[in-house]
């Protein structure tokens, strides 16, 4: 898999968090309305049990959205995923380049600035910075803001996806910072209409992302 265009939309995954409904279903609506990527990321799940939903996850994006795993590169390759996302102390990014070669896209979670130019410069393809904005998913945790994401997305080839508290109202911030796209939780997984959420959200990046692009004098 290549990494979609930008702007690009990551859903990551928490299966408590979707108001009672089968996350299968949240992944469904979600790519529908318009998720370029889904990260499935459910740590305290048995491998076995992690592989079965993946394998179902998978049939879900199949050629719709890329499918990353987080941490588990094993269960990555054997549901056939287009990447795997390493939380910033999990491997290095070195030693998931050795076992998978060109098999898997490799993601690094970062939340520095130091941590983010040694996964750029290990060769990892995409890079996840937060959290950008207070969240509910880390209760107690001080927001970065969006100038160090500017600063990382300043000084790093690998393309830097924004997390943490985004949605429509400030995606744009996020995009104007130099991003490339933005990950969520639950900004689509706790909505009642989850395919909308993610289409407003999607909407609002891509709008974000030409106005970025107009006052940089790319699009004429």
């Amino acid at each position: 898999m290549r990494l979609p265009e930008p702007p690009m939309l990551c859903l990551v995954t928490d299966r408590r968090r979707c108001a009672g409904r089968p996350l299968e279903e949240v992944v469904g609506a979600a790519v529908s309305g318009g998720v370029d990527i889904v990260q499935l990321r459910e740590k305290d799940m048995p491998a076995g049990q992690l592989l079965e939903l993946a394998l179902r996850i998978r049939d879900i994006t199949a050629s719709r959205a890329g499918l990353f795993v987080n941490d588990r590169i094993d269960v990555a390759l054997a549901c056939d995923a287009d990447g795997v996302q390493l939380g910033e102390r999990g491997i290095p990014v070195e030693a998931a380049r050795d076992l998978v070669g060109g098999d898997l896209l490799i993601g690094r979670s970062v939340h520095g600035f130091e941590s983010a130019i040694d996964a750029s410069r290990a060769g990892a393809d995409l890079l996840v910075f937060g959290a950008v904005f207070a969240t509910a998913s880390h209760p107690g945790q001080a927001p970065n803001g969006v100038g160090p994401l500017e600063e990382i997305s300043r000084h790093v080839t690998a393309p830097v996806l924004g997390i943490g508290g985004i949605a429509p109202g400030n995606v744009g911030e996020v995009l104007e910072a130099g991003a490339s796209g933005a990950a969520v939780i639950t900004a689509i997984t706790e909505s009642p209409d989850p395919r909308e959420a993610a289409r407003a959200l999607k909407q609002a990046m891509v709008d974000a992302w030409q106005r970025a692009r107009l006052a940089e004098g790319v699009l004429a």
